[in-house]
This record gives structure tokens, C-alpha cells and sequence, in this order.
């Protein structure tokens, strides 16, 4: 008796989580959902923008006249963390750039932007502007340092969109 029981269990386990996967496979079909749709959402950063250059002790940069696809995606000004100054983006191919900007000291600062990127010995001359490549396994950076801060464009974008960004800067 007791075998048949266990058997009897076990068959109405089967059932049941075949009862419950039809109802989530109905539910799935019949509710609407896009998996095109970009889940990234745009932000304003004009705001912020104006109280981080009013408040920096340094000339704060964001970019101007970037093109189509480009969507800032995150911004932030700590004036007590060294006026540590973010602007993230969401390229035109899903990439992501940021620009980072603080007075905190360069190796320190550049090291946590990047998540450990390493100088190397390039650099990019960029609408004037001399930007030393930085080269890491998770974003690669441009970086420049000028009136006492450090200015980092970096993400998991290509150099050449990276130098885009740089180039947008004002």
C-alpha cells in the first residue's frame, strides 16, 4: 500500500507542475511584451549642470552637438567627494561612455573611474587637447589633466567614440 501511495504522489507532483506550466505559457503568449524595446531610459542633465559649474572649482565639461543615438543616461555632482563630476551616456551601439571629472589625485581618481585601466604610452590630440589612452579590461579611457582637474572619458565604447565624446566636449 504504501508503494502505491508514493507513486500516486509522485504522478499528481508531474501533474500539477504541468498544470502550472500551461498556465505560465498561456500567460506568456497572451500578455503583451516588446523585446525590441530599449529598457534604457534618456535623463535631463541641464540642471545638474548648471549647479555642478557653478559649484566646481574647475571649468565642467558635457558635450554639445553629439550625434543621433546618443542619450545621457545618468548624472551626478559630489561637491564633497572632490567635486567628483559624472555624465554617462548610452551610445548609438548600445555602448556605454562616461565623463568623469574631479580634482581627486589623477592615479586614484582615473584607477575607480576605469575600474583599473592602465596608461599606456599613446596619446590623442583631440580639438587641441593632448588625452592620454588608457587601456583596461573592462573600459578603456582618454584622459586629460588642466586647471587642476582631471577630465575622463571613458566606457566600453571603441577609442573612436570615445575621441567622438572627447571631441564634443565644451
Amino acid at each position: 500500500m504504501a508503494g502505491m501511495r508514493g507513486t500516486k504522489t509522485l504522478r499528481d507532483m508531474v501533474l500539477s507542475l504541468a498544470v502550472i506550466g500551461a498556465v505560465v505559457a498561456v500567460i506568456y503568449v497572451f500578455i503583451p511584451h516588446d523585446e525590441s524595446q530599449n529598457p534604457v531610459k534618456a535623463v535631463s542633465y541641464d540642471v545638474e549642470l548648471a549647479t555642478a559649474q557653478r559649484a566646481a572649482t574647475y571649468p565642467i565639461l558635457a558635450p554639445e552637438g553629439l550625434g543621433k543615438g546618443w542619450k545621457a543616461t545618468s548624472v551626478r555632482f559630489d561637491g564633497a567627494e572632490q567635486d567628483h563630476w559624472h555624465l554617462g551616456f548610452h551610445g548609438p551601439d548600445d555602448q556605454y561612455i562616461a565623463i568623469e571629472q574631479s580634482t581627486e589625485k589623477t592615479p586614484v581618481f582615473v584607477d575607480d573611474v576605469t575600474r583599473g585601466a592602465e596608461e599606456t604610452a599613446r596619446s590623442e590630440r583631440i580639438d587641441g587637447a593632448t588625452w592620454t589612452r588608457y587601456e583596461g579590461e573592462t573600459y578603456d579611457a582618454l584622459v586629460r589633466t588642466e586647471k587642476g582637474a582631471t577630465t575622463v572619458v571613458t566606457g566600453s565604447a571603441t577609442f573612436a567614440q570615445l575621441a567622438e565624446m572627447a571631441g564634443a566636449l565644451k
